[in-house]
């Protein structure tokens, strides 16, 4: 396609809202907000003495329960760009850990991850005929994907890892998992680690609470999650700084004003879901990988959180990955520190809250601004009157926090415009 046909079709599908929610915050906006949510936690840690907020095992932990999620938000992202809604990325999670469990015991943590990749790659190509070609509704279709793909892998696994007599029972698996792979390879910096270990038990203010995050992203991690982290650059320059991008986000967008152009929509509406599809897939794999086998159960909803993450990372890789190692930190808080972390975690969330409660109130947005006063005010008292909290609000508190954030942002997220709208070749003439 010539330049002048590209330019043809940013400038047809232009407008004030382009699916990406108006005005975006800029580089240095962003590594602002970094620093003074770093700031914020360092303070939080020195005045309740919760060291386990910034230790590099909080961040080590918070990582590898963030990838899996960010992946399966990563696929949500490229079919939602093309126009189609992906409820099913929690059954190919479980196409790709179970294909990764397969795969795993008998050729190794690689070929798993390639598995898994394939299994999910081919329940997007099954959402994508049911809705692109044969228009069933997409979310519809989503929950039938979900139920297909988990009764698929029981009767598989029964058949495969459970049978009498079987190479795969011998091995130690069962009708519920697969018998146990290798481990993933995994690298750390030599001397940085170890330096940062000693400046990280001195608990300075800052410095050692920057010390403790970035020994946790820099010691014992997996090959996986530095594939994660490419896909995630990859997807941004794709979709955003390619032609073949534009043409997929002009099918979310306008599918008719994409195909009057030439472009042929039912085409990339399929390369999008199939690769979401293999997003989803290898999440899966690498909860396989991580437990060094496949066990039913094992993706735990975690492709509905990835979904959540997608909307409130407001269908952009940037906001996926922020979103992600936030319900990622959150997990590992509750499964690492229990109450009295979560505890200290309630003044964080009242003096946010309060300074949300000011920023709405100079933008004339008065009722917001009370709600979130109120709850800021409710949650102060809460931290002031108690030292811990129950274990079973410790075990909610990934999904309190992650509504939370759909429910402060929710006004400044803009989906694409034909996202789940059914759309037929030809239908603009």
């Amino acid at each position: 396609m010539s330049t002048t046909f590209t330019s043809g079709l940013a400038e047809r599908l232009s407008g004030k809202n382009k699916g990406d929610g108006g005005r975006r915050p800029t580089y240095p906006m962003v590594l602002l907000i970094i620093a003074g949510g770093l700031l914020l936690l360092s303070a939080l840690r020195a005045l309740t003495g919760a060291n386990d907020l910034t230790s590099s095992g909080q961040f080590s932990s918070a990582l590898a329960a963030a990838v899996p999620i960010g992946l399966a938000g990563l696929g949500g992202l490229w079919a939602e760009r093309a126009g189609v809604v992906n409820i099913g990325l929690e059954g190919m999670m479980m196409l790709g850990a179970f294909s990764a469990g397969w795969m795993g015991w008998q050729h190794g943590p690689w070929l798993a991850a390639v598995a898994g990749i394939v299994g999910g790659a081919l329940g997007g190509l099954i959402h994508a005929v049911a809705t692109v070609t044969f228009g069933v509704d997409h979310i519809i279709s989503g929950v039938a994907m979900n139920i297909l793909a988990l009764g698929v892998t029981q009767y598989f696994a029964k058949l495969w890892f459970g049978a009498e007599g079987s190479a795969a029972q011998q091995a130690g698996g069962n009708d519920k998992q697969s018998p146990v792979m290798d481990n993933m390879p995994d690298f750390s910096i030599p001397g940085l680690s170890e330096w940062l270990q000693s400046v990280e038990k001195h608990h300075w203010f800052l410095v050692s609470d920057l010390a403790g995050i970035v020994d946790g992203l820099v010691t014992d991690v997996s090959w996986l999650t530095i594939v994660a982290a490419l896909l995630f650059l990859g997807t941004f320059f794709v979709l955003w700084r390619s032609a073949f991008g534009l043409r997929l986000r002009s099918c979310g967008e306008s599918p008719v004003a994409a195909e009057s152009l030439g472009v042929n929509v039912y085409t990339y509406k399929y390369a999008a879901v199939v690769v979401s599809g293999a997003m989803a897939g290898l999440g899966g794999a690498f909860l396989a990988i991580g437990t060094h086998m496949y066990s039913d159960g094992q993706t735990g909803g975690r492709g509905y959180i990835g979904l959540a993450t997608m909307i409130s990372g407001n269908w952009r890789p940037g906001g996926v990955a922020m979103s992600a190692g936030l319900f990622g930190f959150m997990d590992s808080l509750q499964l690492r520190s229990g109450g009295p972390t979560v505890h200290a975690l309630l003044l964080l969330i009242a003096v946010l809250l309060a300074g949300f409660a000011v920023w709405r109130l100079k933008g004339g947005k008065v009722k917001p601004a009370i709600g979130a006063a109120v709850v800021a005010a409710a949650l102060f008292v809460w931290f002031a009157l108690t030292k811990t909290v129950p274990l079973e609000f410790v075990d909610a508190t990934p999904y309190v926090v992650t509504l939370l954030v759909l429910s402060l942002f929710s006004q400044r997220l803009r989906m694409p415009k034909a996202n789940g709208k059914p759309y037929r070749k030809g239908q603009g003439k």
